[in-house]
């Protein structure tokens, strides 16, 4: 009897590997459809991401290329400048002068510098340029133009 059992049992473990390779084999063919599916993915996606980056270059230098001509603030003879919030507030400290000092410099009042340091708002092009002109000063001048405001 023992021995009808163990051909059995080896009967039954044969044909449950014979079931289990037939099962992984089916996984490995569409788990290798899937990895070709995400390689081709990720090649489009690899294009994809040239071509917005090359599309954003050439907006850039289409935006560059037409402020060179003169477009905006350029025409009137304002070079763009940037602003920085702390940059303005450590210049005016560095130059002791309180906000409404500042801002009299500037042709503005004193809030609007404060506002200004706060990030509460922007400079327009003008202003900005006003501010590029007073950053180029030295301590003495700024002290001396401050001294004949009214």
């Amino acid at each position: 009897m023992a021995n009808i059992a163990s051909v059995l049992k080896s009967e039954i473990a044969r044909v449950a590997r014979k079931e289990v390779r037939a099962e992984i084999e089916s996984l490995k063919k569409a788990s290798s459809q899937h990895r070709s599916t995400i390689a081709q993915l990720r090649r489009q996606l690899a294009d994809l991401q040239r071509q917005l980056k090359q599309a954003g270059r050439q907006a850039a230098s289409a935006s560059r290329s037409a402020s060179s001509k003169g477009t905006d603030g350029e025409a009137a003879g304002i070079t763009p400048r940037r602003f920085s919030a702390k940059r303005l507030a450590s210049h005016r400290a560095k130059l002791g002068l309180s906000a409404a000092d500042y801002g009299r410099l500037v042709g503005m009042s004193g809030a609007t510098i404060y506002n200004w340091e706060q990030g509460k708002s922007r400079p327009d092009a003008e202003q900005l340029q006003r501010l590029a002109a007073v950053r180029a000063l030295g301590k003495r001048a700024v002290a001396a133009q401050v001294a004949a405001l009214p």
